[in-house]
């Protein structure tokens, strides 16, 4: 753990979710196979059209509506009914087999398991602390076993635009009535998390998985996410 920046008495741990408190990779992998799966069973014009084709849907979308890319859900399920709409299905079929599709998707994208050392450490911090999530996926910490050590959790899009923008911190601030300099951030985006969490006025701790180059300097640099327990240490 580095530590670059003189530390403000901190109330609050905010958390990045993905990539952050487990690997996003599978899990999306998962999700985008059961959306395909459910395409091809409910419209089987899809079959033969891979990620690739619903992503370039999405970015067709962004380009003309380029603010749909801060509810990265509502974007998705947009993108997979202008995508049938393409293949020639009625606006009408292709939502509600767009509906269908997402479904299996988020079903998928929020069967995350927390790895025991990692609800360990948190409950541990959460004795300390008051933990929040904030996140520009659409993961449920309430489906991830984690609702209880959380006091809430904002999501780009319904709670805000997403991270770097300070929306999400200054709303978790607002709500907690707390000062956002005694919020620290963590979260392994350096873009998203320790911009945003910066450009809110908190602190923020990058979990620099990659050990990557330092450009805008955050509070604390870790590289897993066991060095949280020092707080408990200095606390």
């Amino acid at each position: 753990m580095q530590l670059f920046k003189a530390l403000q008495p901190i109330s609050v741990l905010s958390f990045d979710l993905d990539d952050t408190l487990y690997d996003n990779k599978p899990v999306i992998a998962a999700a985008e196979a059961a959306m395909l799966q459910s395409l091809a069973q409910h419209a089987p014009l899809t079959r033969g059209y891979n990620s690739d084709f619903w992503w370039q849907q999405r970015r067709l979308l962004a380009k003309a509506t380029p603010e749909i890319r801060h509810d990265l859900g509502r974007w998705r399920l947009l993108g997979i009914e202008a995508g049938l709409v393409s293949l020639g299905l009625s606006q009408c079929e292709a939502g509600e087999i767009a509906e269908v599709a997402y479904t299996a998707f988020w079903q998928e994208r929020t069967n995350i398991k927390i790895k025991p050392e990692v609800k360990a450490l948190l409950t541990a911090l959460a004795s300390r602390y008051q933990l929040i999530a904030i996140t520009n996926g659409n993961a449920c910490i309430q489906k991830m076993g984690l609702g209880d050590l959380f006091e809430f959790s904002l999501q780009a899009g319904p709670d805000g635009r997403m991270k770097p923008y300070a929306d999400l911190f200054l709303t978790a601030a607002s709500r907690l009535q707390a000062a956002p300099q005694h919020i620290m951030h963590i979260g392994d985006s350096h873009r998203a998390d320790v911009m945003g969490a910066l450009n809110a006025g908190c602190q923020a701790a990058w979990l620099d998985h990659l050990q990557q180059p330092v450009t805008i300097l955050p509070h604390l640099r870790l590289t897993e996410l066991a060095q949280l327990a020092a707080l408990l240490d200095a606390s």
